[in-house]
């Protein structure tokens, strides 16, 4: 069973690179939204034109970036969303909102200095990761039914 799985979220860390490494051999595909912040700011008008307001270039951008990620979300049979520690990610909150409301099996990614600001978010996931590891794990016992040797270890 391939598992499609599409990882949303910040763009500032290695968690998606650690995720896909981690998996390496489990019959797993990712795909993700543009991860290049300019590129991601500036397509809609790239594509569609130059904006004189700040407001409609954002606006632009974000209905392009909206075909890619409506797309891989309505794809994926997981969707991982990372909360990261340096920007507000409204859009990350969207699309978990987005993956919970069409019945995607949800996993959740933050710090644990996140908790009481995402406890909602947290009450539709299915998991709540504090580290991209965990993910994988998580990932490989869905698709294995086996559990990390650390933990098999532990629990003899």
């Amino acid at each position: 069973m391939t598992l499609k799985v599409y990882l949303s979220g910040e763009i500032h860390t290695d968690w998606r690179e650690r995720i896909t490494e981690g998996a390496r051999g489990l019959d797993v595909t990712f795909d993700a939204p543009v991860t290049d912040h300019a590129a991601s700011d500036d397509c809609g008008v790239a594509i569609l034109g130059a904006e004189d307001s700040k407001y409609w270039h954002d606006h632009k951008g974000a209905m392009v970036n909206a075909i890619r990620t409506r797309r891989g979300i309505e794809q994926a049979d997981v969707v991982v969303v990372r909360f990261g520690d340096k920007y507000k990610q409204w859009n990350a909150a969207f699309d978990a909102g987005y993956a919970a409301a069409l019945g995607k099996s949800l996993i959740v990614l933050h710090p644990p200095e996140h908790q009481h600001a995402l406890k909602e978010v947290d009450a539709a996931a299915l998991a709540v990761a504090e580290e991209p590891e965990q993910v994988v794990d998580i990932l490989r016992y869905v698709l294995t039914g086996s559990l990390p040797e650390r933990t098999a270890q532990a629990a003899e």
